[in-house]
């Protein structure tokens, strides 16, 4: 027992974990001088939209959506798990009683009757010599750790899917609102048509393309209604709410959210280790890693040592007697000689996971580099098409101001008019949608970089 109890403090078989070295450049490609990430900031990005009906719907979401709720009980049956392999290392102890009443055979024996009653306790303990019980802790230490970065991840892509969403609501709304105001401007235009015709200043072709331009204006507005209705009723959902039950939280019309800076991104290796997804998968990696050490372990020796004391007695007043008690001890060693392969093949089986693991974090680190990389040519595509679309806006006003006082003056014909109100109201459309596209790419640069736990 002396031996095994010394033994067992010896290093565990298996490889010892290593983090990996970070691979990444120094900045990113697409920004020379990135300015460094403040944590404050990343963790409620959203809030930098300054939009009260936003906040109190991540709040809310966060305290009630149902793919959080699945990620924490997901963390608690790991910490349960982690509990389970530490209780390997320690004893086990059982307290049992037992009452019989036997009565012999008479032609075998005496035909006697014989009652028997015991108590007493019985342990058990295996000594964890070659650390495959420590390497099964360490497997589920960092199993806990990947729950961990997985219920952070799953908060980061709540939060972005949430504020594109919104983003996507307010957005349509907009679209909607200047949708509306066009038509009733192209109604005055047909309203002035009709006026000209009647005065034989025009012919009916000049009502009909303007009858025709107020009816394909009016049938684009069922179309953005369809997408506000979807919107909202996502958010609903994202809130575990059932669909419709935000109409009136979500009926006030908000300008589209926009941040007004630009986000602080910092260097690369900052975001490797902001990002949860590239977390978990190196808390994956660290628990496989022991997972090898747990299977090469069962090639050696196991030593267990298991006993038990108690009383016996015929009569249950006798087990007070000093000569009721009864105790037995044993040591056992067990090792393997032949299993026709099978801890051979276990340990293979952890090697080929481990290397999976291994391609698996390679890939994430990978994948949230490029995650920022688009998201940082997003952001600034966005931002360059939505200064040309107000550029554009501009002249177009102009344009449809200068055309309508001209054809009331008679001056140009009527589709002219027809051309610059189109031009417009696609121009406005275009605008209306730049500034959600840009809104979304900041949303989409924040989850990027792993903003939002």
């Amino acid at each position: 027992m002396l031996v095994a109890l010394a033994a067992s403090g010896c290093a565990p078989v298996g490889p010892d974990y290593r983090p990996p070295a970070i691979d990444a450049s120094a900045r990113w490609s697409t920004q020379a001088n990135a300015p460094a990430q403040d944590p404050a900031v990343l963790a409620a990005w959203w809030r930098q939209f300054n939009d009260p009906v936003l906040d109190g719907l991540v709040t809310d979401a966060l305290a009630a959506n149902l793919d959080l709720a699945t990620a924490q009980a997901q963390l608690r049956e790991a910490r349960a798990q982690r509990k389970l392999a530490g209780a390997q290392l320690g004893p086990s102890v059982d307290v049992s009683t037992s009452a019989s009443r036997n009565k012999s055979s008479a032609q075998s024996g005496a035909g006697a009757v014989r009652n028997l009653y015991s108590a007493g306790f019985d342990a058990s303990w295996e000594a964890d010599i070659f650390g495959g019980t420590r390497r099964g802790i360490e497997a589920a230490d960092a199993d806990v750790g990947a729950s961990v970065e997985n219920l952070h991840d799953v908060q980061v892509s709540l939060i972005a899917e949430l504020v594109t969403n919104y983003i996507e609501l307010r957005t349509t709304e907009k679209r909607l609102a200047i949708a509306e105001a066009n038509l009733d401007s192209l109604s005055e235009t047909y309203d002035l048509a009709r006026w000209r015709q009647q005065a034989g200043l025009v012919s009916e072709l000049d009502v009909a393309q303007a009858r025709t331009e107020v009816e394909s204006t009016r049938a684009a507005l069922p179309g953005l209604r369809t997408v506000i209705s979807q919107a909202r009723n996502r958010i609903a959902v994202l809130l575990d709410r059932t669909p419709g039950a935000l109409q009136s939280r979500l009926a006030t019309t908000e300008n589209i959210p926009l941040l007004r800076e630009q986000a602080a991104i910092g260097i690369p290796a900052d975001t490797l280790r902001q990002r949860p997804d590239v977390r978990a998968a190196e808390r994956r990696l660290a628990a496989q890693t022991a997972r090898l050490g747990e299977a090469e372990a069962a090639r050696y020796p196991s030593f267990k040592l298991s006993g038990s004391i108690g009383l016996e007695a015929l009569t249950v007043t006798a087990l007070d007697n000093s000569g009721a008690g009864i105790y037995s001890l044993l040591a056992s060693v067990t090792a393997p000689i032949f299993d026709a392969g099978r801890i051979s093949a276990n340990i293979e089986i952890a090697d080929a996971q481990l290397e999976q693991a291994r391609i698996a974090y390679q890939a994430a680190v990978k994948t949230a580099l490029e995650d920022v990389e688009n998201a940082l040519v997003g952001v600034g595509n966005a931002s360059e098409r939505l200064r040309r679309l107000i550029q554009a806006a501009t002249t177009a006003r102009d344009t449809v101001q200068l055309a309508e006082q001209q054809y009331a003056t008679g001056l140009i014909d009527f589709l002219t008019v027809l051309d610059s109100q189109r031009t417009l109201r696609s121009t406005e459309d275009e605008l209306t949608s730049s500034v959600g596209d840009l809104a979304t790419a900041q949303a989409q640069l924040y989850k990027a970089l792993g903003g939002g736990w």
